[in-house]
């Protein structure tokens, strides 16, 4: 069990059945009236966020979210496929699940499949990842004054905006978080 104000970011716990995780927290001690903890929190299987008030004494079961480092290996139309690195099981996982940052993953990298009581919720990609550049138009010299940028694609096919010296085969580093150009790889 843990106390609403026991409350940090990251935690999550359940509440009304539901499996929900600490975004913002904030312990408020008015000079009248009894103090509470003011939170915003996500519930992890719909992505709804959702503010709301407890008393620091309210007492909420602890979630345990299984976090396993699985490899990408491979689509079949809606099904993402991933394999297990210990047990070498295949885990089929729906697109719907997949955020918008999976358009930078590759066949063969790992990610964290994130999982409660077994139901899978979530897949994180790695934070950074490193991809080449298929498409993009050539840059032009001098044109470097300013901090310029051109549209890109890279070998998944997410589009991404570089600056205006990489040119087509570079491989670069991306952000998967904010899925911006890093640097050159």
């Amino acid at each position: 069990m843990i106390s609403a104000g026991d409350f940090r970011n990251g935690v999550t716990f359940e509440m009304d059945g539901q499996v929900v995780q600490v975004v913002e927290f904030q312990h408020v001690k008015p000079g009248k009236g009894a103090a509470f903890v003011r939170t915003k929190f996500k519930n992890v299987i719909t992505g709804a966020v959702v503010e709301r008030s407890f008393n620091p004494t309210a007492k909420f079961p602890t979630a345990f979210v299984e976090r396993k480092t699985m490899q990408y290996s491979y689509n079949d139309g809606e099904l993402y496929y991933f394999m297990d690195l210990e047990t070498y099981e295949q885990v089929p996982i729906n697109a719907s699940i997949l955020g918008d940052n999976f358009k930078f993953v590759k066949e063969e990298m790992e990610c964290t499949v994130l999982s409660y009581k077994g139901k899978v919720f979530g897949v994180e990609p790695p934070f950074f990842v490193e991809l080449e550049v298929t498409e993009t138009d050539p840059g032009f010299k001098g044109d470097t004054a300013t901090n310029a940028t051109k549209p890109a694609t890279v070998e998944t096919g997410a589009e991404i905006k570089v600056p205006l010296f990489i040119e087509q085969g570079d491989k670069i580093k991306i952000d998967t978080r904010t899925g911006e150009y890093m640097e050159r790889a």
